[in-house]
Order: structure tokens, then sequence, then C-alpha cells
């Protein structure tokens, strides 16, 4: 599985998102700015994700882009499969996009694929954007530590 630069650029806007979740609406401009993701690019993608239930859009002077629901209950992979589709290898083991192939019932390449498959969504599937608001913070926390570290 190769991540997309759509995708990669859905999860930085996500997590900047989450971190703001509960200031409410942001401009896109503000995203685009803060994260460095080309603004018209971004607006697909927020779409994209407000179309699948990800997000909720506002109108108007205070508008902009929310979550549609808590940071703890939106998956990296949810956002995943909204822009790039199924995670799966191989077709042959998706879940999402199946198609078998002509050897699939002696293929032993196909049972590597599906640990792949489930080894990678095990982990897409289990971490929420509350859990990376924690790794930004920790991170956050870290750098300083290493800034006053190297001050005294």
């Amino acid at each position: 599985m190769k991540l997309s630069k759509k995708s990669d650029y859905a999860l930085r806007a996500m997590i900047y998102l989450s971190m703001n979740y509960q200031r409410g609406a942001v401009q896109i401009k503000e995203i685009s700015a803060k994260e460095k993701i080309p603004q018209k690019f971004l607006e697909n993608i927020l779409l994209a994700l407000r179309k699948a239930g990800i997000l909720n859009s506002k109108m108007g002077l205070r508008g902009g882009y929310e979550l549609a629901r808590s940071p703890d209950l939106i998956t990296l992979g949810d956002v995943i499969r909204v822009l790039d589709g199924a995670i799966a290898p191989v077709n042959c083991v998706s879940q999402i996009s199946y198609k078998p192939c002509s050897v699939e019932v002696t293929c032993v390449i196909r049972g590597v694929m599906m640990d792949v498959r489930k080894a990678i969504t095990d982990v897409l599937d289990t971490i929420t954007f509350a859990d990376m608001c924690k790794r930004v913070k920790d991170s956050l926390e870290k750098k300083e530590s290493e800034v006053l570290t190297y001050a005294i």
C-alpha cells in the first residue's frame, strides 16, 4: 500500500481539524496555510470527506469545515478509504474491491497478502484522530524539553 498525496494531505488536514475540534469550523485558507497544502487541492479533499459524512461544512463569515463527530470516533482508515479506496495490496484480498485472480485457490501469495492487508487495517482502523492529537502533543512536548536541555 502506498499512501497517495491526496490521503497524505487529508490526514494532515484532519489532524489540524481534530486539534481545533472544540473551536468549531475552520476556514480552508487557514488549514491550507498552516499545513502547506495547495488550497484548490484541499477544497476537493474536504468536499470528498464531507460527502462521506466525516466532515460538516458551514457557510458564511464564520464558515468552514469541522469534524462531523468526535476525533475519537474517526480512524485513519476511514479517511484513507474515502480518498484512495481499498487498502489491500492486491484486489484478490480486498474487502471493498475484491476481484478474483485466475489462480486464487492455489495461490500462496494470496495468503501472505491477506496477512499484509490485515496488519495494515489493524493499525489504520484502530488509530483515531484523538490518538493522532495525542501524538502531536507528545511530539511538541518532547521538542520543548530538547530545546530546554540545549538552553541550559
